[in-house]
């Protein structure tokens, strides 16, 4: 059963991913979306004290209208990614040759002991929250086992979510990332969750820029990360180019709260504070909405009160089949 909650949610064990009759349309979607949050919130704006393992749904979006996207952009072409192949009856466009360029473009170098302090910070201290989630992660990524073999990770940062996908068989998994010094920490990671580290690759890549070729994984494993790429429809492009057929789209997203209420408006205060200390992280994006219009075949989404991550709530998450 995927992301089910006793007092709040039911969904379908198989990952039937339908529309409900409540949304027929991804406008439907999207006003469901900014009008969600009003369900865990009091009158003040302040939101009710969370239940059971500290993480309350709050409510379930189904979605299951394409939308029309922008036109792809030429990227990267696939580059070290053996396990990785692309199957050519489903291949569109080739990403093109230089990835380390695209990089640089998208995430301009910073120093060393920046990207190292930064790697070491989040390994340290996302613990609370990591803990707070487990529960609802473990259901989540349980819809993977079975379904997908070959997995990519963007911005896998240092690991997290490894130990709940990676200790299946014959699961082969690529790591992605724009600080390199994640590497070891992910390495370990990994280690620790059982996978062989000869079916574990890093990179050094942008969500907008996938170092692999078309259709060439079974699910994409992404979790907050849109918060921080510079362009987020571009980044869920590449995530539907690089998936098979039918592939699934894990996904943990922080988002903007309703508007007018009092975290809202503290949200776009230190938004700026936020993106210059948080490696670019906005507090202010409507992800969720982004998401459920990306053209994905069906998106069960759904969202949720993390007390740990303060004011970088309320949460999205959920599964995108392509």
């Amino acid at each position: 059963m995927i992301l089910q909650s006793p007092k709040y949610c039911s969904v379908s064990p198989n990952l039937n991913l339908q529309p409900t009759s409540k949304v027929s349309s991804v406008a439907k979607t999207c006003t469901t979306l900014t009008k969600m949050s009003r369900c865990c919130q009091a009158g003040d704006g302040k939101f009710k004290e969370p239940k059971e393992n500290g993480l309350k749904d709050i409510n379930t979006v189904h979605s299951s209208t394409r939308c029309s996207c922008v036109s792809r952009r030429q990227l990267l072409r696939a580059f070290g990614t053996a396990p990785f192949s692309t199957d050519p009856s489903s291949a569109s466009d080739s990403p093109p040759s230089d990835p380390l360029a695209t990089l640089k473009k998208v995430r301009p170098p910073k120093p060393d002991w920046y990207e190292e302090l930064y790697a070491w910070v989040m390994g340290k201290f996302n613990k609370g929250y990591e803990a707070e989630i487990a529960g609802y992660k473990s259901q989540l990524f349980a819809n993977l086992r079975g379904k997908a073999n070959k997995i990519l990770e963007v911005g896998v940062g240092t690991g997290p979510n490894l130990k709940y996908y990676a200790s299946e068989p014959g699961i082969e998994v690529f790591g992605a990332d724009p600080n390199i010094k994640m590497e070891k920490y992910a390495r370990a990671a990994a280690q620790d969750a059982g996978l062989p580290l000869m079916n574990f690759k890093f990179t050094q890549a942008v969500a907008e820029a996938l170092p692999l070729g078309d259709a060439s994984v079974d699910a994409v494993v992404a979790t907050l990360v849109l918060c921080s790429v510079k362009d987020v429809d571009l980044a869920l492009q590449e995530i539907m180019r690089v998936l098979k057929p039918g592939g699934l789209y894990v996904f943990v997203e922080h988002v903007a709260a309703e508007d007018g209420t009092s975290r809202r408006f503290f949200q776009g205060i230190l938004d700026p504070l936020q993106q210059f200390f948080a490696d670019g992280c906005h507090f202010t994006r409507k992800t969720g909405e982004v998401i459920a219009k990306a053209g994905f075949s069906s998106v069960e989404l759904q969202r949720a009160f993390v007390p740990s991550a303060s004011i970088a709530n309320p949460q999205v998450y959920g599964i995108a089949r392509k």
